[in-house]
Parts: C-alpha cells; structure tokens; sequence
C-alpha cells in the first residue's frame, strides 16, 4: 500500500493517454466516480455533467474513470468510450482512460480512496460502477458514496466542501 496522503500524490492517464499529475487538483474539491458506458447507472453521467457544469466556477472537479470490471459493462477502448460519453451524455468534464478498480492491478488511487473511506461494513472494495468518491481542497477524503446514490444527492456535501 501506498504512504499517499492527499489526492495530489497520484498521477493517472487521461482518456487520450496523456499522463495527468493529481496535484494540478490542489486546492479544489474533487468527484472521483467509476464509470461504465454500458450500466443501468450509465444515465448518473447525465447527473455528474450537471454537478461539474453548476460547481465547477466555484472549485469542483469531477474525473470519470471507466472501468470495465462489473458485468464488463465498458468493453470498449477508450477513444469509444470518451465518444459515448459525449455523443450520449454531452459529457465534458475529464475522463481519465480504463482502469480497474479492485484486486491486485487496481490503479493505486483506487487502492487509496477505498482504504481512506471504506463501504459499508467496513468493505474496501468496490461492489459496481458509479461508486463515487468527494474529496477536499485538501486532497482527503471526505466520503464515499454508494453506485445508487444519485448524483443530485451529493450536491448539499459539495456545496459544504466548497464552503470548507
């Protein structure tokens, strides 16, 4: 396991494959979500796109990471998946490329953000997509949030950690 103790020490591959250093996130409150193109959540993107649209002037960043590990509901590359989410859901906040989310090749950030804030029971692992994670301007964790947890529902904790 990692000794990360903020969001800004990790580095990820954006959905083009370019490589995007957390730490350009400092300072802002920032939603984590995995995502599937092919999921009967698949529609929350519509819900996140209006979260980044409505906070976005006032610090908040949501990152969309696609991950093809629950019902391989995203079997698609990446270049089809960044045009789904835009033809589909007008999606323009940052998609990062595939990733997985659980076992021994989850992307270290994922290894992270479930240690840092455990599901229910205390489970690290992800049970499906749309698992959401809010972090702070100060790159911690404040919670995680369950696939059905619509993406409206978050708004009140997002407007908090804006206000933090």
């Amino acid at each position: 396991m990692s000794s990360a103790s903020s969001i800004a020490d990790f580095t990820a591959q954006d959905i083009t494959g370019k490589t995007v250093k957390l730490s350009s996130l400092a300072g802002q409150v920032v939603l984590v979500v995995n995502t599937a193109s092919k999921c009967g959540f698949t529609p929350q993107f519509e819900g996140l796109e209006s979260l980044w649209q409505r906070f976005r002037d006032r610090g908040l960043v949501v990152i969309g990471f696609p991950s093809n590990e629950f019902g391989r509901q995203d079997p698609g590359s990446n270049d089809e998946i960044a045009s789904f989410c835009q033809l589909n859901y007008g999606v323009s906040f940052p998609m990062m490329a595939k990733v997985e989310v659980n076992g021994d090749g989850a992307h270290p950030l994922f290894q992270w953000l479930k240690t840092e804030a455990p599901g229910l029971l205390g489970s690290k692992a992800i049970k499906w997509n749309f698992t959401k994670f809010l972090v702070g301007r100060d790159g911690r964790v404040i919670r995680r949030y369950a696939p059905q947890d619509a993406p409206d529902k978050l708004a009140g904790d997002i407007e908090q950690a804006l206000g933090a």
